[in-house]
C-alpha cells in the first residue's frame, strides 16, 4: 500500500497578520482542490500575541503593554484563549474534513492529529502523553491558553507542553498550534488585565506548575533547527504520510498579503470582541 503524500511548507518567520492570513488562505485553496493536504511550520517576527476567534479582548487584554514588550495582536481564525508566540515552533495541518484519517468528532480529530505531535516529542527523547481533562473546561476563567490543557493536546511530566487549536470550514479542518522550545513567563503576565498586582504575581506563580517548554525538560537544549526536524519526522509517522516539500507562488503570495493587510491587520476585526 502506497504511503499518501501531503504537502510541506516551512515559512519560516511572517508577521503575526500574514501567519494567520496564511493559515486561512491554505484552508481556502484545499477546499477549492488546488492544494493536497498541508503542514506547515512557522515562526513569527515580530512575536505575536494571538487571541482565539471568541475570546474577548475588551478588560482582557493589556494592549499598551503589548505593545510596549513589542508584541503584535491578531486575532486567529480558531478558537481557545490567547498564546503568546515567540520562541517556539508554530505548526499547522490542513486536511479535508471527509479525509479518510480525519474522525468526524472534532475531539477525536485532535486526537489524530495531535498524534504527529506526540511522535515528534518522542523524537527529541521527551515523554509526552495525550491529556484527557476531567470535569468541564474552561473552570479556570484565564485568558491564557497555557493555564489548561484541552482535551488530547499533550502534557509533559503533567503539565501542558502544547497548545493547538481548530476550525472546520468550507469542509477543510485547520489545527494550529504552538510548541514552546523557551518560554517567558514574565513577559507573558505583563499582557493580561489583572485587578491588581497581587493577583498577577500569584498567578504567575500558579503557571509554572501548569506549563512546560521543551528546553525546561531537557538538559542537552534544543534550537529551532532540531525541534523542526523532529517533529517533521513525528508528523511524517504519527499520521502515516510522506511530505513533499512545496513553494508558494506569486499569486498565491500576494493573495495573502491582501487578505493579511485587509482582515488581519484591521483593528475593527482583531479587537471585535
Amino acid at each position: 500500500m502506497m504511503t499518501e503524500t501531503w504537502v510541506f511548507l516551512d515559512t519560516g518567520y511572517h508577521t503575526p497578520e500574514f501567519n494567520m492570513a496564511l493559515d486561512e488562505s491554505l484552508l481556502n485553496w484545499h477546499s477549492q482542490g488546488l492544494i493536497p493536504p498541508v503542514l506547515r511550520f512557522y515562526g513569527w517576527d515580530p512575536p505575536g500575541l494571538s487571541l482565539g476567534y471568541f475570546q474577548k479582548s475588551k478588560g482582557k487584554i493589556d494592549i499598551e503593554a503589548t505593545h510596549n514588550h513589542g508584541y503584535r495582536i491578531v486575532r486567529r481564525p480558531t478558537g481557545g484563549r490567547a498564546v503568546l508566540h515567540d520562541n517556539e515552533l508554530t505548526y499547522s495541518v490542513i486536511v479535508a474534513e471527509e479525509h479518510e484519517k480525519m474522525p468526524k468528532s472534532v475531539t477525536e480529530a485532535y486526537r489524530v492529529i495531535s498524534q504527529g505531535l506526540l511522535e515528534g516529542f518522542s523524537g527529541l527523547g521527551i515523554q509526552a502523553d495525550f491529556s484527557i481533562p476531567e470535569g468541564k473546561l474552561g473552570q479556570t476563567n484565564s485568558a491564557v491558553c497555557f493555564e489548561e490543557p484541552s482535551w488530547y493536546e499533550l502534557i509533559v511530566e503533567d503539565r501542558k507542553a502544547a497548545g493547538s487549536a481548530q476550525t472546520r470550514q468550507k469542509g477543510v479542518i485547520l489545527q494550529h498550534g504552538s510548541i514552546p522550545i523557551d518560554v517567558d513567563e514574565v513577559a507573558l503576565f505583563d499582557l493580561f488585565v489583572y485587578p491588581n498586582e497581587r493577583i498577577k504575581e500569584r498567578a504567575r506563580r500558579s503557571f509554572g506548575g501548569k506549563a512546560v517548554a521543551i528546553n525546561d525538560v531537557l538538559e542537552d537544549k534544543k534550537n529551532l533547527a532540531d525541534v523542526k526536524a523532529a517533529f517533521k519526522s513525528g508528523f511524517e509517522k504519527g499520521l502515516g504520510v510522506k511530505l513533499e516539500p512545496y513553494t508558494l507562488t506569486k499569486e498565491q503570495l500576494e493573495e495573502v498579503e491582501t487578505l493579511a493587510k485587509t482582515k488581519y491587520s484591521d483593528d475593527s476585526y482583531t479587537f471585535s470582541r
